[in-house]
C-alpha cells in the first residue's frame, strides 16, 4: 500500500523543526528514522499531513556520558549502541538489547529516541528503559522538560508527548560497578517483533544484597509492564535461585498479553515467567553470583 499524501519538510536546527510543529500543529509528525513511522504510514496506520524531517540535525547526533547518565540524541542509530566499546564494557541491559532489535539494515537507520516515542507494546527499548530508569528530554513552545519513562509510556503507540513539542534525547542512567542488567527475548524469526522479552537490572551491595531491582516486559500487555512486585521482591534481598523464581512468578502474573498468531496468551504469560528468570540469572552470572542448580 501506498501512504495518504503529505508534505515534506527538511529541516536543519531543533528551532526551526520546533516552529514548523508550531506551524502545523497535530498534523504533523517528526521523522528521524522512519523505520517504525514509514511502515505505519504505508498501511494508514498514521496518517500525517506534514512530515518535518530531523535527519540533517548533528546537534541530536550524540552519545556521550555526562552528569550521570548516557545520553543518547534523538539521531543516534541503535548501531551506534550496539558498537559503542564503552557502552558493551558498562551498559549490559542496553547492549543485549540493541543487538537484537529489529535487524542489522533496521539498526543503521532505526533511533532509541524514535522507538520510545512510537511506543509499540511489541518494540524493545520501552522495557529496557523502564529497567534502566531512563528519562525521555523534550523540548517544545515552553521549553524543556524531563519526563521519567514510567510517566513517557502512556499506552499503545500513546506517550507523553505534547502537540508542538519533540523528543531531543533519552538519558539512561549510568550504572555503578556492581550494576548489570540483561534482555531477553523470544521471537519467531530475526528482525520479528517480540513474542515475549524481559529486561532486567540489579544492583548489588558489598554483601551481595540487591539495593536496587529494574524488571520489564515487551509483549505483554497495551504498553511495556513494570513488575513492581517482582522489584519489590528482590531489593534488600541476597540472589538465591528461589528467588529468582518467586520474582519471575510475579512477571508471570503482571502479564497481560494478546493472544496472536505468535502465540496464545497462557504462553506468552509463562514465557513472561522463563525470560524474567533467565534474565536474572544472566545479570546475576555479569555481577559474579553463584547460584547453584537452575530449576
Amino acid at each position: 500500500m501506498f501512504p495518504a499524501a503529505f508534505d515534506y519538510i527538511r529541516t536543519h536546527s531543533a528551532e526551526e523543526a520546533l516552529a514548523t510543529l508550531a506551524r502545523h500543529g497535530s498534523d504533523a509528525r517528526i521523522l528521524a528514522g522512519g523505520q517504525s513511522l514509514i511502515p505505519a504510514m504505508r498501511y494508514r496506520l498514521a496518517r500525517p499531513t506534514v512530515l518535518v524531517d530531523i535527519g540533517p540535525l548533528k546537534e541530536l547526533k550524540y552519545l556521550r556520558e555526562d552528569g550521570g547518565y548516557l545520553r543518547v540524541g534523538a539521531m543516534t542509530a541503535d548501531v551506534t549502541l550496539e558498537r559503542d566499546a564503552n557502552v558493551r564494557a558498562r551498559y549490559s541491559l542496553l547492549t543485549d538489547t540493541g543487538d537484537v532489535v529489529a535487524d542489522p539494515v533496521v539498526r543503521c537507520t532505526g533511533t532509541v529516541v524514535g522507538s520510545l516515542c512510537h511506543n509499540d507494546p511489541s518494540g524493545d527499548w520501552g522495557a529496557a528503559a523502564l529497567a534502566a530508569r531512563a528519562v525521555v528530554i523534550v523540548r517544545g513552545p515552553e521549553g524543556e522538560r524531563e519526563v521519567p519513562i514510567d510517566e513517557w509510556l502512556v499506552d499503545s503507540f500513546q506517550t507523553d508527548l505534547r502537540e508542538g513539542e519533540m523528543a531531543t534525547e533519552v538519558r539512561f542512567p549510568t550504572p555503578g560497578e556492581r550494576t548489570h542488567g540483561a534482555y531477553q527475548k523470544i521471537e519467531r524469526k530475526v528482525g520479528d517483533y517480540a513474542t515475549a522479552a524481559a529486561a532486567v537490572q540489579l544492583t548489588l551491595d558489598d554483601q551481595g544484597r540487591v539495593t536496587h531491582a529494574g524488571v520489564a516486559l515487551t509483549a505483554a500487555g497495551p504498553r511495556p509492564v513494570r513488575v513492581e512486585a517482582a522489584e519489590r521482591i528482590l531489593v534488600g534481598q541476597t540472589l538465591t535461585e528461589a528467588l529468582i523464581q518467586a520474582a519471575a512468578e510475579e512477571a508471570r502474573l503482571a502479564s497481560d498479553p494478546f493472544a496472536d498468531t505468535r502465540g496464545s496468551a497462557e504462553y506468552k504469560k509463562d514465557m513472561a515467567r522463563v525470560l524474567v528468570a533467565r534474565g536474572l540469572r544472566r545479570a546475576a552470572g555479569r555481577l559474579n553470583v553463584t547460584l547453584g542448580a537452575t530449576a
